[in-house]
This record gives structure tokens, sequence and C-alpha cells, in this order.
């Protein structure tokens, strides 16, 4: 087949849907010219998948946490160019020889001479190189102060210490950028951020001392002032403005503290109630506006009025309104000095140490060194493309066999392959299923995933050793489901073999098999019918304890016995007329029952046809169902609420679907059960004779009545000629006189007798 190219695609059906092949390192090449409506996945996530995350990230070249059709490609396109035989893809492996770098390519020619000088570097003699050794030279490489990445640590410094304790600097103020080695380190955008910033605070610290007196009205103390001010400005606001609402209502008192508010925290420990009483007014409102600095002010604030005198008003104990405003307008040339702040970043450095920087003038010296680690980017940058060159030999032709195609998935039936969304194996009620599907978001489950026409187990995960927690989402193909149950606990085992407790949360309905559906009629009316009862039962135990409990005390006490009331009470009369009509009821019906089945079941077989009709009727349409349900069960929507972008169905049909879950086997042995109820042998016999009756009534029943047994059969009856009934035999008298009565024939009495019975027989029916 072709698409978007002369490339000739082979096809395969596999889990009902027709998909591309990718066998060969030549179609891993032509990836590029298959529709993208023909892949499998057009995207997916990745974390929580099992494959090593250094590969699935080598491959997200954007690094947004999701795999897309064009990386997939470029990836591809990358591969084949640098390796001599693509085919070596689909073979996969930890290593690759010398020999199969492309040397026709210019980057595979680069990459062989870089594989060369990690064996070297190793002191190795050998034709091919690992994925351990590039790791190890590249660790190798990472771990030296130049490395490559643009980025210097203290370290790259050498023995020069204040060079050292400038990108100390730089990292503390600015924040470090981190070095190939793991180190916070400075980059050239940092180093030029932290100069800027130490010129510009410097440059303002400058402008304040040339209007010193202007800027800073209480000199050094000024920065005290402030916060002195600041802290009770609120408070000396409001005491000002409580003055004059006294002035305009004419009781005053109002605006002080309430005796009461003070009586409900004096019976307390006052330490444990200053937040409280720093919420009262600084101070009772004075008629004179003015407030008193030395006596009656709130004792919480009183250390602030303190330091306030002391600093702002050179010890004066009283202040007006007029003063207060005065006093926050000298701070209104610092405030704006403050707004027009620079270099903020590097004031935790102090202004010594900022004019020591700018002094020593290193700036170019780090810029040098951070030139000369860019310096070996493209030899650094070489050795990682070796590692990952060898990285995705061994796992890209993985990563497409779950991707363009979901080969790894449908490999399932043979054991020897798992996708990479497998997590593991749960063990619950008797079985297990390795079809389990690590959740990232629970919500986006519960909105997509019952569309999937699957059995959907959601458990909790804990791993105690490892100190995580996971969801997952386990899918059962196999076995009951009556015991199933949230809450229910279980054990699961990831791909790792790591053992992690599981609970489950969460169940998702659907049908697990056509056994199952021929019995859910009857179950679900089994379950309705319990439910029912129950609540009947419930119902007259109510209604029973309830009249029990109300007419307790209206119970007639019995009479002692012997006396003749007791006597009467205790042995009520015969009434045998009672017993007869029972009894003939009993066998009136028991008559028109068993004619009515001989009637209706004629033949025999017909009880069988009306049997296997009401079954069909019964259970067909559920099994119908859910035969169609199977055909269509779809793994996407599960995978597109984790995540993936699934362009295809995913379908787990009956027979797939039974290779996931696996049931309990045990052997066919008979083993005697010591705690088992045991049967007396009276019983047993009971029983049998019980069945071997029922057996012989209902084919006594069904049996015509002329072959019965143990039943005496009709006599012969005696053949007339049609016309010698007509005509009177020869010698016969005429018909006897009105009123006369004739004798009635043996024969005739027997008609009318079996006339009769009939007759009896279509009244009963």
């Amino acid at each position: 087949m072709k698409s978007n190219g002369n490339y000739d695609w082979k096809i395969s059906t596999i889990g009902g849907v027709t998909r591309i092949r990718i066998t060969s390192g030549e179609d891993i090449a032509h990836l590029d010219e298959l529709d993208q409506k023909l892949w499998t996945v057009l995207s997916c996530p990745v974390n929580g998948l099992e494959m090593p995350q250094k590969t699935l990230s080598l491959i997200d070249s954007d690094h947004d946490g999701k795999i897309h059709v064009g990386e997939v490609v470029a990836s591809a396109k990358w591969l084949t160019s640098v390796l001599k035989n693509p085919d070596s893809l689909v073979a996969g492996g930890d290593s690759l020889g010398l020999d199969d770098f492309n040397e026709d390519n210019e980057q595979g020619r680069t990459l062989l001479s870089c594989a060369r000088q990690i064996l070297q570097t190793a002191g190795l003699d050998k034709t091919s190189v690992s994925i351990a050794e590039a790791e190890s030279y590249l660790d190798l490489v990472s771990k030296r102060p130049f490395n490559g990445d643009g980025v210097v640590v203290p370290a790259s410094a050498g023995d020069d210490e204040e060079l050292k304790q400038t990108i100390a600097d730089i990292v503390a103020t600015q924040g470090g950028v981190e070095d190939r080695s793991g180190e916070a380190g400075v980059d050239k955008d940092k180093l030029d951020a932290f100069y800027a910033a130490v010129s510009d605070h410097v440059a303002w610290l400058d402008s304040g001392r040339k209007d010193a007196d202007g800027i800073f009205p209480y000199g050094d103390d000024t920065v005290a002032a402030l916060a002195c001010v600041e802290a009770l400005k609120a408070k000396i606001d409001d005491y000002f403005l409580r003055c004059k609402l006294a002035q305009f209502n004419a009781d005053p008192a109002g605006l002080n503290v309430a005796p009461e508010r003070i009586g409900q925290i004096a019976t307390k420990n006052l330490s444990d109630c200053v937040g409280e009483i720093a919420e009262y007014p600084i101070a009772n409102v004075s008629a004179d506006r003015t407030l008193d600095l030395t006596q009656g002010i709130n004792p919480v604030w009183t250390g602030e009025v303190d330091r306030f005198r002391s600093l702002v008003l050179n010890g004066e104990g009283s202040l007006t309104e007029e003063k207060w405003l005065s006093v926050q307008d000298k701070f209104t040339a610092y405030r704006a000095w403050l707004a027009a702040k620079k270099g903020g970043s590097v004031e935790p450095l102090g202004e010594a140490r900022l004019r020591a920087v700018l002094a020593a003038g290193r700036k170019d010296a780090i810029a040098e060194l951070i030139a000369s680690d860019k310096a070996l980017e493209e030899s650094v940058a070489n050795v990682e493309s070796v590692s990952k060159l060898l990285i995705l030999h061994r796992d890209f032709y993985t990563f497409l066999r779950n991707f363009v195609t979901f080969d790894d998935f449908y490999s399932a039936v043979d054991g020897s392959t798992k996708a990479i969304f497998q997590a593991g194996t749960l063990y619950i009620d008797q079985r297990s299923t390795d079809l389990c599907i690590k959740v990232a978001d629970m919500g986006k489950q519960g909105d997509i995933a019952g569309l999937s026409g699957m059995f959907i187990l959601y458990c909790a995960c804990e791993s105690k050793v490892k100190k995580e927690t996971m969801n997952i989402a386990a899918i059962l193909t196999e076995g009951q489901i009556a015991n199933l149950r949230v809450g229910q606990n279980a054990v699961f085992y990831d791909r790792q073999g790591n053992e992690w407790d599981a609970v489950v949360t969460k169940i998702i309905s659907n049908p697990i098999s056509v056994a199952q559906a021929f019995m859910s009629p009857y179950r679900k009316f089994a379950d309705t019918l319990s439910e029912r009862m129950k609540k009947s039962l419930a119902d007259k135990e109510n209604k029973v304890m309830g009249d029990m409990t109300g007419k307790a005390g209206s119970i007639n006490v019995p009479a002692a016995e012997g006396t003749e009331a007791a006597k009467t009470a205790a042995k009520p009369p015969f009434d045998i007329t009672k017993i007869s009509i029972l009894v003939a009821a009993f066998g009136m019906a028991f008559s028109c029952v068993t004619l009515a089945l001989k009637a209706l079941f004629k033949p025999w077989y017909t009880i069988l046809l009306v049997l296997a009709a009401l079954v069909v009727c019964i259970s067909g349409p559920s099994m119908l169902i859910t035969w169609i349900k199977l055909r269509k069960r779809n793994l996407g929507p599960i995978l597109n609420a984790n995540g993936w972008a699934i362009n295809s169905k995913i379908l787990v049909n009956s027979r797939f679907g039974s290779y996931f879950t696996h049931l309990v086997r045990l052997p066919k042995i008979k083993v005697e059960d010591p705690l088992s109820d045991k049967t007396p042998l009276w019983k047993k016999i009971l029983l049998w004779l019980a069945f071997i009756v029922v057996v012989a009534g209902a084919a006594w029943l069904i049996c015509p009545a002329d072959k019965r047994p143990f039943c005496s059969k009709p006599e012969a009856e005696v053949a007339v000629d049609s016309t010698a009934a007509a005509e009177p035999a020869e010698g016969v008298a005429d018909l006897p006189a009105e009123g006369v009565a004739a004798e009635p024939s043996e024969s005739a009495g027997q008609v009318s007798s079996e006339g009769a019975e009939q007759v009896s027989a279509e009244a009963a029916l």
C-alpha cells in the first residue's frame, strides 16, 4: 500500500483493525511518507510508561511532556541517516559496532570520531561502544569545571578567591543556573544582570547622599524613625478622628473603651489577652484634641510611643494633630527616594561589598571563564549524541511497536511482550490481570473510560518500601464479578516486581462474558426479590414489634392451671368438618392440575420445548447484547483519558481478552473436607426415594391412559355395523311404550360412565 509517496507499505490486520507493519529499517526510514491518518497513536505522554524515562525524553525534543508524530519522524530520520544499516534498529541492543556508523554522512563521521575518543579515554581496545561506556564518559565530562554548557561554578575560578566569591554572590542574589554537574552556577545573562544591579544600586545610594539633609530628616535614624511612625500611624489617626467625633457627639464617653469589654477580660490572665487589648484605642479622647504621650496610653502601645517620642519628637510629651501631620510630611522626600530604588536584588550584600565588587572589576574575568566553557559545547554535544544514538538504537523500534502500531499489545497472546502502558499485574478474587494502566488523572477517567465497554477496577496503590502512591485502572476480562466491591483489598506487582498494597476505589461495570450474561437476568431477579423480601420482612418486624409494644399492657393473663377456663383455652374442640373440607379441596385442586398438565404437555416433550423457549426469551436478549458489546470493547477511551491521542480502535474481543485475566486452576483431585456437613444415610435414602417418586409420577402423568402401568385396561369395544344399526335386527320388538323403562345394556352403561368422566374432566378444566 502506498501513502503520501511511492513507498510500498506492508499491512496486516491486528486486533480487528487494518494497520501498517514496521518490520525493517527501510520502513523506519520512510516514516515521513506514512499518512498520519494511518498512525495508531498521534501523541502519548512521556511519564507513566514502562520504558526508560531518558529514552522518552530524548524523543520529546521540545520537552513539553508529550511525544508527537513529528518528533517520532525526526528521530527516525536522524537515526537512519547516521547508521550504515538501519535494520540494526529492529534488532536493537545496547551496543553498536564502530563499523555501523555511516561515514558517508557528516554527522555520522563526527559521532564515529567521538565514539573512538570514548573508548580511548576509557583505555579500551574494542570495535564497539556501549551505552554504559558512553554514559560513563559523559559523567566524567560533566564533573569537569568546564563542561561545555556555558555555565561556570565557583570551582571554575581555580585558586582566585575573589572570583569564587563574586560567582557565589551572583548565585545568591540573581539565582543560579544548573550546571551539567548539577551544581548551581552563572551564565552570561546572570553575570550581566548582577553587575547592572550593583551599578544601579550604588548610583541610587549616591543620589541619596547628595541631598542628605532633605532626604534623611533624622540623619542615620531616619529608617528607624519612619518604621516607628508607620507602626503608630493607624492608632494615632484613629485617636484624632475619635476626638473630632467627640466634638460632634454630645456624649463622647461612648468613643472610649466600654467598661463591659474590660470586664469580660478582667477575670482572665491578661497576658493572654494582649491581642484584644491592642485593638482598644491608644488613649481616651481629649476635649482639646491633644494626645498625652506620658500617661493614659494603652499599655500594649507604650513601648512604641516611647520610641516615637525619643526618635521623632525629641522627648516631647504631647502630640497635636497638626504636629502629627508635619511629622509625616518630613518623610515625603525620603519616601520618594525609596520608591526610586534600583538594584534591590543585590541590596542584601551591603553597601561595602557592592562597592568592593565594582572596585575589583572582575566581570570580564568571569565572562572569559564562561566563554572557555562554551567553547567545549560542540565536543560535549557530540558525546551526548553518541549516548542518544546508543539509547535510541536499543529502544526506538520497541517504541514504534507501541506508537505507529500496537504490535506489542497484540503480542500478549504468547506472553512474550507487554505494551509500554501495561504497568504490572493485579491479584484479586482468585484471579490476576495483566491489563493494568497507571492513571494520571482520575477525573478524566470518570468522564471517558466508561465508553470503553470494559469492566474496570480503579485501585489506589501504596508501596511502603518505595514510599510512593499511584492509581491504576485494572481491566478484568474473565471470571465472576459478584464478590468485587469498592473498598476491597488486593495486591499489585509492578513490572519490576515491587509489591504494592491496592484498594478498590471505583468500579465501572460492563459485561465480561456471554456465560455471565446467561445468568444475569436470573441473578438480577433474585437480587431484586431478595431485597424486596428483606424490606418486607423488616417492615413486618417493625410493625409487629410496634404492636407488641403498644398492646403489652392489654394482654389478658391466662387462667390458673387446673381451672375450667384453662382447660377450655388449652383444648379447643375438634372440628372434623374443617378437616374434611380441606382434604376435599386439596383433592379437587390436585385433580384439576393433573388434568391441565396432561392436556397442556401432550406429547411429553412439549414441556422441554416450553422450558427452552422460556430460557431463550429471558436470557437470549442479554446474551446477544453482551456478545455485541464484547466484540466492541475498546481500550482507546481509557488511554485517551490517560493522556494518549489514540487514532484508531484498540479492540479487545472475548478471545483476545482472555489472555489478560488468569483464573485460579486447581488440580482435579477428590479431597475429603473434615469440616463439611455430613448427611445421614437415612436422609440420603429418603431424598432418593422422593426423587424416584417424582420422576415416576411425572412419567405416569405423561403416559397415555391406555398404556399406564398398574391400571385396569378398558374392555374391548364391540364393533357395530353402521348399516345394522340403521335397521332393527330381525326378531327385535318395537320400542317400548311411553312410560315403560327399557333395560340399559351393559355397553350402554359403560359408555355413559365414560361420558360422565369426560364431562367431569372438562368441567374441572
